[in-house]
């Protein structure tokens, strides 16, 4: 199944959701949601499906898709080596994966609500150095019988709904200065991420998955029409259901959080060319590029870049004096006997 957001512009523009049926748009029946359907799980949307696949729907072609799902909150990994190795050669001068990425998976949050769709046009902050990152994301919903904290591998696979593509869109300047300070990325991300064309449900994927559990399924990056990057998932460190039951490892997973597989290799993002290069080649993103990222068994999401966008200037830190008290405040203020 194939599961979507989008508006009709013919119907003044509202928001529906539903099924992609062949090559039109069926909504939900009795008014339902992206939400309502993560949240009842696979089967019953399945149900839902039986419902209405003979439905005329309206042509896909006429309508405009929009992110396919609106996330509770958004985890991105970085499970894959070779990428880590290409953007340690820009930032270190040199490929290195350190010790403890192999210990276990490692993620960053980010923000829910600068998440946009297929065919939007991306505005990023100004930015020297413009990048995309294709990845797969997995879309949880609900499984029968488990719960949201500390899954099994198996239990996590079960509440992987299904899947979308990811452009996690970053500009490199910002976030290299932000991770000076060991905290973050934040600014260098947060501006927007990209989803869709739609989900894809994860029993669609199962003949692509191989004996040890890995989606051998390709990935390929397109800028202008040129393609930059290749890969296929299985490269990944961790199968994915791990990852999710990392994520829930003292913590909680719901129906409509978004988790990020982390960028592929060979050139899954510019910065890991940059490192391989030793040098930005190929150049960073500019205003009017067109990014195509491709997930076989999934479909295509293109987005364009847009102008920067100036924000209000940030004031560096003031340096203080370290005082212990308030000025003309006794040393003994505030203290006992």
């Amino acid at each position: 199944m194939r599961i979507a957001r989008w508006t009709d512009p013919s119907s003044g523009g509202a928001v529906a959701e539903g099924f992609i049926i062949d090559d039109r748009v069926v909504p939900f029946p009795d008014g339902l949601t992206v939400a309502d359907a993560l949240a009842r799980g696979l089967a019953e949307t399945t149900a839902l499906h039986e419902r209405v696949a003979d439905a005329a729907g309206t042509p896909l072609s006429d309508v405009r898709l929009l992110a396919p799902v609106v996330p509770a909150a958004v985890r991105d990994f970085v499970a894959f080596e070779e990428h880590v190795e290409g953007v340690s050669a820009g930032v270190e001068g040199k490929s290195n994966v350190a010790d403890e990425w192999y210990e276990a998976p490692t993620f960053y949050f980010t923000n829910p609500h600068t998440i946009s769709g297929p065919g939007e046009v991306v505005r990023p902050p100004v930015t020297e150095r413009l990048d995309f990152e294709l990845e797969l994301a997995m879309v949880i919903g609900a499984a029968p019988g488990v719960g949201e904290s500390n899954l099994t591998a198996a239990e996590a696979a079960s509440v992987i709904f299904g899947y979308t593509i990811m452009n996690d869109w970053s500009a490199r300047d910002l976030q290299a200065r932000e991770m000076k300070v060991r905290l973050g990325p934040a600014k260098g991300k947060d501006f927007g991420m990209t989803l869709g064309p739609w989900i894809v449900t994860a029993d669609e994927l199962e003949p692509f998955l191989d004996e040890d559990g890995f989606l051998a399924v390709r990935a390929e990056a397109w800028i202008n029409g040129e393609r930059v990057g290749e890969d296929l998932l299985s490269n990944a460190g961790w199968p994915f259901p791990e990852l999710v039951a990392y994520a829930s490892r003292n913590s909680r997973v719901v129906p409509g959080d978004v988790l990020g597989s982390g960028t592929v290799g060979n050139g899954g993002c510019l910065g890991e060319l940059w490192g391989r290069n030793r040098g930005l080649t190929p150049p960073p993103l500019t205003e009017g590029d067109e990014v195509r990222l491709v997930i076989e068994g999934i479909g295509e999401l293109v987005n364009t870049v847009g102008a920067p966008v100036p924000a209000p200037e940030v004031r560096p830190a003031r340096p203080r004096p370290r005082n212990r008290h308030r000025a003309g405040a006794g040393a003994g203020e505030g203290g006992g006997s």
